[in-house]
């Protein structure tokens, strides 16, 4: 079983949902996690697999096991679990996009936050695009976007 599921959302449980429906599979602390402790996710386009790197994030944040009933409260594990499977979710949309960015938000409208700038760097020089990092970064906070942008690239359910 995944052990990244515990600490899942009920939102981030349909965005789940949704890169199924994508047929796209999802893996757990592959050799990609190796990479480097701050990454917690990645997207093997070839593959159509998402990867969660569940162990970084628990060695990270320093928690292990998910606070039962703390769906509000802080728990770095949870929050660097969810924002990566929304990130990689955006990369999934980008790819049924046909690889396209998806312009749900206008980059020069919104920022992100200062302390992803680093991370930004970090993942583009994994994947080599900016633009499609950049915009999964806007969205990663933004569960309802993540799964509209899924719905409307990937099942097809919004036109």
């Amino acid at each position: 079983m995944l052990e990244f599921l515990a600490f899942l959302s009920s939102n981030d449980k349909e965005i789940l949902d949704l890169i199924y429906k994508a047929q796209f599979s999802v893996e757990e602390n592959t050799p990609l996690c190796l990479l480097g402790k701050r990454f917690f996710g990645f997207l093997k386009k070839e593959q159509r697999t998402v990867v969660i790197c569940t162990k970084n994030a628990m060695d990270v944040s320093g928690y292990s096991i998910p606070r039962a009933g703390n769906d509000d409260g802080y728990d770095p594990t949870k929050i660097y679990i969810s924002r990566a499977l929304r990130h990689e979710a955006v990369h999934v949309a980008q790819s049924c996009n046909n690889g396209k960015l998806l312009n749900i938000l206008k980059p020069g409208k919104v920022k992100i936050h200062p302390f992803k700038k680093d991370a930004l760097k970090g993942s583009t020089s994994v994947s080599g695009n900016r633009e499609k990092e950049y915009e999964a970064y806007l969205l990663e906070d933004r569960p309802k976007l993540v799964k509209y942008a899924l719905e409307k690239f990937c099942t097809n359910k919004i036109s």
